[in-house]
Parts: C-alpha cells; structure tokens; sequence
C-alpha cells in the first residue's frame, strides 16, 4: 500500500502536531484581554486592535507563505513562521504603547500563517489519496481544535502564576517547538504532469475570473468575522455579561468559581465540540456537495447566534452556545480547502487556499477591531454581535451559486 493511500501517515499527524501548537497559543489571546487593559489602562480598542492587525497580517501572510512552500519547500516555510511567532511574542512583551504592541502583533500574524492551515493543508492534502483528502483534512483541522482546547486555560492558569509578559515568554518557546516535528512532513505527493504544465500566475488568473472561486472568497470572510471576534472577546464578554456561578453548583464544584475562568472555558469547550465537527464535517465532504454542507453549516452558525443574543447570558447559556458553535467552529476548513483542491488541483493548493483565507482574516480583522471600537462605544458587544449573524447569513446564500467541479485548464491555440 502506497503512503497516499493511508490516513494515517507520518505527514498527517506531524501536521496535526503543528497545528495543534499553532492554536493554542493563537486562540489563547483573547483571555489576555482585561490583563493588558489593566497593565497600561488603554481603551479595549487598542489591544483588539491588535488582535486584528495579528488576524489581517496572518491573512495578508497566509497566500504569501503558501507560495514560499510551493517555491521553496514547506520547511523553509514552517521554519520562518515559527522563528517569527516566537519573535513576535518576545517582542509584544516589551511593548508599552498601543502601536509598539500593534507592530509586533504583525510578526506573530505572519508566524501564525508560516505554521497555519495554508501550508499544512496543502502538505497534507498533496500526500493523500482523493478518497481519504477530504477526512484526512478535517482531521488536521480537528487539531487545531484540540490546541484551541490546551491554549486558553493554560493561559488562564499561567496567569495565576505570572504576569502576561511572562506567558508570552512561555508561549514563545512553544511556538519554536514546532520545529522539532518538520521531519515528519517528508515531501509530500507530487504535482501531476497536467498541474505542471500551467504557471501559478496562469492559475491564479484563472481562478480570479472563476464567479465560483470569487464566491468561495467572499464567503469565507463570514467565517472569520465570527471566530476572531468570539476569540478575542467572547472571555471578556463572558467575563463582564455573565450572571454569576451559584456556589456548589457543577461549575463551581469543577474549580470554575468566576466568570472569567467560564470565559477561558468556553473557548476551551468550542474547540472539543470542533474536534468532533472537524473529522465530522471533512467524512461528509467525501460523500456529499461541499457547497451545499458550507451553506449549512453558516445556516446553522446564523441561528445559534441570533438565539444567544437574544436569551439572557447565564452559565449555561455560554456552555450551550459553546457546544454549538464548536461543532460548526473549524469545520468550514476542510470543505473550504477541499473544495478548492477539487476545482483546481494540487499544484498551488497552499497559494489558492492562502488568498481564499485572505477574505477569512479580513473578516477576523473586521471582527475584533469592530469588537473592541463598538464595545468603547456603546458599552457592550450586542451591536457587533448582530453583525455576525448578518454576515454569517450572506455566506449561506453565496455559496449556493458555487459550480463544484473541476475548473478546466485553457486549451492552448
């Protein structure tokens, strides 16, 4: 049996490995929040703001990264990516002003995109077969979620420990951990003579005529306007919205005694429920239209928002939501990437995907800084909130249009 026809080879797991650090120091951020609002009193407009710049520039990074690995070789790429994460962290610690705090959120953004789902998918995605591409995606993506589910508590425990600094300069030997797991990634499948053929330029021209790929672009900017935003805000929205934890209840009798360790928790819960919705969403992507699962799944993220918003915020309300939403959290990224991969091969899967996850972190820009200005505004996230359900419907409908086939190469005069 070749290694393309296995699930589970070297190359996937040392690829879940990586994302699984990846996230969770990136989903962790949003509990530092009130910490660094309280250090230098600045308005919660300036951290998210910098969250949002870490978002925009992993975007702006992510088609750049993507086309390194495929110019260069993915080591090169995963290597500079984890060099400037941890840069980026040691940096942020000695910042004292929002705009010095600002820039160096750049660097972490463009390491997050060295080691995120763009060059990974793709290595992961060109080293399996057709039959097991789709499940094989979705369990990397279902990595990411389990860091998601490591990152934010040990955040919230190590700042019982230390300042924030400190944890930055945790977290910033763990980003260059990731470099230890390179090896595993071996070379990957090979591009196909036909995928060989056409240029990246040729191929990219292509695809930004294609009405469907433009449709696959502006529909996953929805998906990062929701995650980034409930990422950086919803601990501290949690924190400040909640109704209190009754003493001797279950919460309380698991150490959870304040809101703000409910509020690292639900991050924690979202990315166990999406561990499941990940594997989940990418066994469907094998035997069903991906386009049609992708308006579901904003169809049902639509809804469970709308109705959390409009029940009072309790305990159980935040758990509940956090269920929900973390199995539909990750579980756009392997239908998105697949899909993608099916319409227009291998060859610059990481370069295509990386400029369709533009739109992803333009939302997430969009998300957290809208977040942190209307909240500085009106006092709470209900507005901002309202906006994602918004969104999260426009990106149910467009992707109904989509035509899921193979998008044909230009037949030569």
């Amino acid at each position: 049996m070749s290694q393309s026809s296995k699930l589970m080879t070297p190359i996937l797991i040392g690829g879940c490995i990586i994302l699984l650090i990846n996230f969770s120091l990136r989903a962790s951020f949003g509990v530092f929040q009130i910490p660094v609002q309280e250090t230098f009193g600045w308005p919660r407009a300036e951290f998210s703001l910098a969250i949002a710049i870490q978002n925009l520039a992993w975007g702006i990074g992510q088609p750049i990264f993507g086309a390194l690995a495929e110019r260069w070789g993915d080591r090169w790429a995963i290597i500079l990516g984890a060099i400037l994460y941890a840069f980026g962290l040691v940096m942020s610690t000695m910042a004292t002003t929002p705009e010095a705090m600002q820039l160096w959120e750049v660097a972490v953004g463009f390491g997050i995109a060295g080691t995120g789902f763009g060059v990974i998918l793709a290595v992961v995605g060109r080293a399996t077969s057709d039959e097991n591409r789709s499940l094989a995606l979705g369990i990397a993506t279902a990595a990411g979620s389990a860091g998601q589910v490591v990152g934010a508590p040990l955040a919230e425990g190590l700042l019982s420990l230390m300042g924030w600094q400190g944890v930055f300069l945790v977290f910033a030997g763990i980003a260059l951990t990731m470099i230890l797991f390179i090896p595993m990634l071996g070379r990957g499948k090979p591009a196909s003579p036909s995928e060989l053929e056409e240029s990246m330029g040729s191929v990219l021209k292509r695809a930004f005529r294609d009405p469907s790929y433009l449709m696959i672009f502006a529909g996953f900017f929805s998906c990062g306007y929701q995650l980034a935003f409930i990422t950086a805000h919803f601990p501290a929205m949690v924190t400040e919205m909640c109704g209190p934890i009754a003493p001797g209840s279950l919460l309380a009798s698991l150490g959870i005694t304040s809101t703000s360790a409910l509020g690292a928790w639900a991050i924690a819960v979202i990315g166990a429920a999406n561990i499941a919705g990940s594997i989940f969403a990418g066994w469907l992507g094998k035997r069903y239209t991906k386009k049609y699962l992708l308006a579901g799944i904003y169809t049902l993220r639509t809804i469970a928002s709308a109705a959390f918003i409009m029940t009072p915020i309790t305990p159980g309300t935040v758990l509940l939501f956090s269920l929900v939403m973390g199995a539909l959290w990750l579980a756009t990224v392997p239908l998105t990437s697949g899909l993608v991969a099916y319409m227009y091969g291998l060859r610059y899967m990481g370069t295509l995907y990386g400029f369709v996850f533009l739109s992803h972190q333009i939302g997430s820009f969009m998300g957290v800084w809208l977040g942190g200005e209307l909240y500085d505004r009106f006092g709470d996230y209900t507005l901002v909130w309202w906006v994602g359900v918004g969104v999260g419907a426009f990106s149910a409908l467009i992707h109904l249009p989509i035509k899921e086939a193979p998008a044909r190469m230009p037949v030569a005069a």
